[in-house]
């Protein structure tokens, strides 16, 4: 099973999902997407799964710092455009295996994908 978690180094929603992971012996890949940014071929395809409503996360400080202009970003180069800019943007973290992605962390969602 391959296993990769996308996220930001310092990000204490990462940290917990890494800790999970490791704790339940998965092994698996993290890869910081300040330092390694994401291509726009995978983000493209990971909205498409998920729809950038689920792939950004409008909770952030970073979109409520926003223009009204940028937050109303509709297509994918809008939305490539601006996660090129802000890549704290992006939902934290995305999982990826498998073929499956998800946005976010909870031990709950973890524990049913990879079972007990």
């Amino acid at each position: 099973m391959s296993v990769e978690l996308y996220g930001l180094e310092h990000c204490g929603t990462c940290t917990k999902a890494r800790d999970w992971l490791n704790s339940h012996k998965i092994r698996h890949r993290f890869s910081d997407y300040r330092e390694h940014p994401i291509p726009p071929a995978t983000l493209k395809a990971w909205a498409k799964t998920l729809g950038w409503e689920r792939l950004v996360n409008r909770a952030s400080t970073t979109w409520r710092d926003l223009s009204d202009a940028q937050k109303a970003a509709a297509t994918d180069a809008e939305w490539l455009a601006l996660i090129k800019a802000f890549p704290a943007l992006v939902k934290r973290p995305v999982l990826v295996n498998d073929g499956a992605v998800s946005a976010g962390f909870s031990e709950k969602t973890f524990a049913e994908r990879f079972g007990p």
